[in-house]
């Protein structure tokens, strides 16, 4: 498992990231609980330098707290629509347990599809952070919807959700600022085309499960204003042949110990 349950209630779960790193506050039975693609997605920011990161759709706040965890020196603003996981991002943010890295931390209330005055007026201003993450919502509008409202928000993806993620990204991220995000291959069109403009050097990696398996996830970086082509980066294996168990590599991804930096 990617997070260890360490306290369990009726209604949530405390559980520890990074080997205890750090911990998040999330619902049971209900909502989007985090995990590999959080971690992942993490892994995507490798800067050492003093930086300010937006996790955009941040739920619970698992991946910023990741990089947060990771990176002393990176301040992070979880940003969530959803009042109930932003309350769970700053209870997660305030535990004792993430002290830590506390006073690196902040929660805001914010739409990432929300644009010009309105998005500024809710915490995301213009040309004001190093990196930007995100793990858009990733299933088709069109397929069966779960009845876990706070689920399906988290996952239900509808027409333009790339577009306005991305334009947003673009927005808020300084000249040269780093957009990472993870999403399914069958999405990579849409992303693409949503980077136009805004994005160069878009760098893809595909992982899959298993050799000869088809992949399920892409990791895509790419840089604000940069006029580099795209680049399609070695497909990473994420499980040892024949087994559960994380790949090398991949656990050190899931427990902090590494980053997937940039090739360019």
């Amino acid at each position: 498992m990617s997070a260890a349950e360490v306290q369990d209630t009726q209604a949530e779960t405390l559980d520890a990231f990074h080997y205890g790193g750090f911990h998040v506050l999330q619902p049971k039975g209900r909502g989007h609980r985090s995990g590999m693609d959080a971690m992942l997605l993490a892994a995507l920011v490798a800067d050492e330098r003093p930086i300010r990161v937006a996790d955009l759709g941040a739920g619970a706040g698992a991946a910023g707290m990741a990089v947060a965890s990771r990176l002393a020196k990176a301040e992070v603003v979880l940003a969530e629509r959803s009042p109930d996981m932003a309350d769970y991002a700053r209870r997660s943010a305030a535990h004792p347990l993430n002290a830590h890295m506390a006073t690196r931390l902040s929660v805001i209330e914010a739409d990432v599809t929300a644009t010009g005055r309105a998005r500024r007026a809710m915490g995301l201003e213009d040309d004001s952070f190093d990196h930007v993450i995100m793990n858009p919502p990733f299933n088709d509008g069109s397929d069966r919807r779960t009845p876990d409202a706070l689920k399906a928000e988290a996952h239900a993806m509808h027409d333009g959700l790339f577009e306005s993620w991305v334009r947003t990204a673009g927005a808020i991220l300084r000249p040269g600022g780093q957009l990472s995000l993870i999403a399914r291959p069958e999405s990579i069109a849409e992303i693409i085309a949503a980077c136009g403009r805004r994005f160069g050097g878009i760098e893809i990696t595909a992982l899959h499960p298993r050799e000869g398996e088809n992949a399920v996830r892409i990791l895509v970086t790419a840089i604000k204003g940069s006029r580099a082509r795209l680049s399609l980066r070695f497909p990473l294996v994420m499980h040892q042949e024949d087994t559960h168990r994380f790949a090398a590599l991949f656990d050190d991804f899931n427990n902090g110990r590494a980053a997937y930096a940039r090739k360019r």
